[in-house]
């Protein structure tokens, strides 16, 4: 079966360094879909988190969150079946930074603020979940990083994968392709990405693992 008549809404999720946007902007280009991509560089906060992450945490929170929930919106509002939709993020995943880089009272407001504004989104056709070692995460971050990324502490980066294995053990929404990326590279393979697009094609179960040995 056809990918782009199988999944009309797919998204690819993962930490920093796991390759969730090139996998996604390439996936776009394949099945000829719209794509949905978060913007880091437009938050002008994100420097700032950086540098001193007590300080400046809260307004890089909310940044991302408006600038996620916008995104999301547009997708309700328009015919999203009209074509195939590629994101590099669900909004779901929003309040697991939060919890990493918010105080008690800090995530307080943001938690109001999320459940009021929240939008009730279409769920995803399929969810591509990136996943690699802590180890890997950081060396990718360190040689591909944006000058305010070189910053990140390898705690963040390791906690921050934590996260995301915790949230995506437990998530039942969409069905889920769990991939170790360890030693796949879409970018450079095209073998790599044609295993990805066979692997998706075939999925039959909510919850299926692909793993390429060494």
């Amino acid at each position: 079966m056809n990918l782009a008549a199988k999944y009309r809404y797919i998204v690819v999720e993962g930490p920093i360094g796991s390759g969730k946007t090139t996998l996604a902007r390439r996936l776009a280009t394949h099945l000829g879909a719209a794509p949905l991509f978060e913007d880091p560089d437009a938050n002008p906060f994100l420097p700032g988190f950086y540098r001193d992450p007590t300080r400046h945490a809260l307004p890089a929170q909310l940044f991302f969150l408006f600038q996620r929930l916008n995104q999301v919106r547009d997708i309700v509002q328009s015919d999203l079946f009209r074509s195939v939709t590629v994101a590099d993020f669900m909004l779901e995943k929003d309040p697991l930074f939060a919890q990493l880089t918010l105080n008690d009272h800090e995530l307080a407001l943001y938690r109001q603020i999320y459940d009021h504004l929240k939008p009730q989104a279409p769920q995803p056709d399929l969810v591509v979940y990136l996943q690699a070692g802590a180890e890997t995460l950081v060396e990718r971050v360190r040689r591909r990083a944006a000058a305010y990324e070189k910053t990140i502490p390898d705690e963040y980066l390791v906690r921050l994968a934590d996260a995301y294995a915790r949230f995506f053990h437990h998530y039942t929404a969409a069905p889920l392709l769990i991939v170790n990326s360890e030693n796949l590279n879409f970018v450079d393979s095209a073998a790599d990405f044609d295993l990805l697009l066979q692997r998706v094609n075939a999925m039959r179960g909510p919850r299926e693992f692909f793993s390429l040995g060494s």
